[in-house]
């Protein structure tokens, strides 16, 4: 079934025109990842179709009861709630339902006093209809559901009861994006729905959203995450929508030869128009009126001709090779035991990696667990509290902030990348910043002027240029959209110095990276792989693993001992804990059905005719009511 059609869409600002003739389909469980670089129009779209903006022209059908919901980047709100409470307003018609089932109960047993059956009757059959509703709607278990998905957007038990307003911006933008996917609109539409999100909540949302019964459309730079949830994947360049059945890796495949034939036609187009001009600049440099003549024929019948826009989505980019000019020694990195913390809080505790040459290593983890830290201490911005950091012989290190502060607002793209490379040629440079996609005047814009993913572009290139062999980047893609993302792999896979860098982006550590190292409460794990190589170890081996295998050898018998009681110990403790959660569901079963047993119970006539009998039931039914909310807390806290 077909949930939203667009038709000829147009739509301009003033006289910029954004979207043309734009055209798509949508089905019931679609699941579509829009794409396209920044200023496409991938947002305006999701605006106009939740009606936020209005369009020029073409149509938009939307099915009958079709709900939308959207999410719009960094939305900001006020509200006096806490956390939980905010969330759970999604479901004010099920605790207004269930305010005023109590008051039923409450009328009920007041009626059941009185002689007057009929009036008692008509309490009991809203009464057993209203409840029948409540148990379909999930009414004994939203609760658990809004803390659930608050949990997996990485929201604890402490922060739950938490007030809104000392939240910041990216807090609250998880919040909204909690109250949608409880929502449940039939069309859900995010845009960058995981800007906000570690690693967990986007693992977390990935499967919510595979598993979401609802049709999804989304807006997202995140490849990775575009490879794990979409079915189909929406392109816009040069104004229009392009479809592609599959998820972006497919997009890929399919869209690579498309693109290369439609370069192909505008460069074989480009070079006829320019034969057809000398030919014209030839006749009219002849002077002779019959060779003049054929000139002004030649130049109508050019003028007819319907020129084709240069493709932006498969840019003709220069293939250029950044090797730094001193090669560094093969020991480029050793941290020795090196621990830091503030105050009485530890971030990390006895920290030891090592990095050789040519190597391309990503630091991932949690939020918070210290790696910037750990490379300002490699930069000796700060000291630790312990351990040492020792450079290798000929090591030139170079730190890309994420904040960019090694630009200079005042200069132009230009003299920014020259002030620092004055023995290249300006042709050179300008090559190279086509590379980085900044051709032709944009090349003369000031920095000040740039947004973060055009400066991050400059910053990394001015570090690529520099005299650096090991480069230390953190977050390098944030902020860049996918073309720009994909300049900054191609050109980091061809540069023969030493990367260290922090990512959360997945697709970024496949392509680019060939060691991970995972920083954790217990330390650092090597993995000599990709991303996808550390998911699969992941999934294999238990945290810790390999260093494990390594150490083995040389372990003595009292510490493998050792190990092997805390290995059993926990299992024991999961096993005590399955079994528990296990007593509590079977628990929380049986408490359900007393519940319905009670409710059917108050409809009989022998216990809301007999007043003491119905209070007694009432009490027993509230009783255990409180008694299955506490068990669902429990069973919570077990999962």
């Amino acid at each position: 079934m077909i949930v939203l059609s667009c038709n000829n869409l147009n739509k301009s600002f003033g006289i910029d025109s954004i979207l043309e003739d734009v055209s798509f389909t949508v089905n019931e469980g679609d699941k579509i990842g829009i794409i396209g670089i920044n200023g496409t129009g991938k947002t305006t779209l999701f605006k106009i179709i939740s009606g936020v903006y209005g369009y020029d022209s073409g149509d938009i059908y939307t099915a009958k009861d079709c709900e939308i919901g959207y999410l719009e980047q960094n939305m900001n709100f006020h509200s006096e709630n806490t956390i939980l409470d905010e969330v759970l307003d999604v479901f004010r018609d099920l605790i207004d339902m269930e305010a005023y089932l109590r008051n039923l109960e409450l009328k009920i047993a007041e009626e059941s006093e009185k002689s007057n059956s009929a009036d008692l009757d008509k309490l009991m059959n809203e009464y057993s209809h209203k409840l029948e509703l409540f148990a379909d709607k999930n009414g004994y278990g939203y609760k658990s559901e809004a803390k659930g998905v608050l949990k997996g957007l990485g929201f604890n038990d402490n922060d739950i009861n938490k007030p809104i307003s000392i939240l910041s911006g990216g807090e609250k933008t998880r919040i909204l994006l909690g109250k949608l996917l409880l929502k449940k609109p039939t069309l859900l539409m995010l845009d960058e729905p995981t800007n906000h999100l570690d690693s967990e909540a986007i693992e977390w949302l990935e499967i919510f959203l595979k598993q979401y019964k609802g049709t999804v459309m989304l807006i997202s730079h995140d490849r990775y995450f575009l490879d794990q949830v979409v079915n189909r994947t929406f392109e816009i360049h040069n104004k229009k929508l392009k479809t592609y059945n599959g998820n972006y890796s497919k997009f890929l495949e399919l869209s690579k030869v498309e693109k290369e034939l439609e370069l192909k036609k505008y460069e074989d187009q480009q070079k006829d128009l320019k034969k057809q001009e000398e030919s014209i600049e030839r006749l009219k440099a002849y002077g002779r009126e019959k060779h003049l003549k054929r000139a002004r024929s030649k130049e109508k019948a050019l003028d007819k001709i319907d020129v084709l826009d240069k493709p932006e989505a498969y840019r003709k980019k220069a293939r250029i090779e950044f090797n730094p000019s001193v090669v560094s020694g093969n020991d480029v990195l050793q941290v020795r035991d090196v621990s830091m913390g503030y105050g009485n809080r530890i971030l990390f505790k006895d920290l030891n990696l090592d990095i050789y040459r040519e190597e391309k290593v990503a630091l991932i983890g949690a939020n918070g667990i210290g790696k910037s830290t750990l490379f300002k201490i490699i930069m000796n911005e700060i000291i630790p509290l312990s351990g040492s950091v020792t450079l290798g012989t000929n090591v030139n290190v170079s730190y890309f902030h994420q904040e960019q502060k090694t630009l200079n607002l005042d200069n132009t793209i230009i003299d920014e990348i020259w002030d620092s490379n004055k023995h290249l040629t300006q042709t050179q440079i300008r090559s190279m910043l086509g590379a980085f996609l900044f051709e032709d005047e944009e090349v003369f814009k000031k920095i000040s002027t740039l947004s973060g993913g055009e400066r991050a572009r400059v910053a990394i290139l001015k570090l690529i240029l520099s005299n650096a062999n090991f480069l230390l980047l953190d977050e390098p893609t944030n902020h860049l959209d996918i073309d720009s993302k994909e300049v900054l792999e191609e050109a980091l896979s061809s540069y023969t110095g030493t990367i260290f860098t922090i990512s959360h982006d997945r697709y970024f550590l496949n392509t680019v990276v060939d060691k991970i190292l995972v920083l954790d409460e217990n330390g650092i794990t090597e993995y000599l792989g990709n991303y996808d190589y550390y998911m699969f170890k992941k999934r294999q081996v238990q945290e810790m693993s390999l260093i494990q295998e390594n150490d083995k050898e040389e372990k003595t018998k009292t510490q493998l001992k050792e190990e092997k009681r805390k290995e059993r110990e926990q299992r024991e403790a999961e096993k005590k804990n399955r079994v528990k959660r296990q007593n509590i569901e079977k628990e929380i079963e049986t408490t359900e059905s007393k519940i319905e047993e009670l409710d059917m119970l108050l409809c009989q006539e022998e216990v809301y005719s007999n007043p003491e009998r119905a209070k007694e039931v009432s009490q027993d039914k509230t009783n255990l009511e409180t008694k299955l909310e506490s068990l669902y807390e429990d069973w919570e806290q077990l999962v």
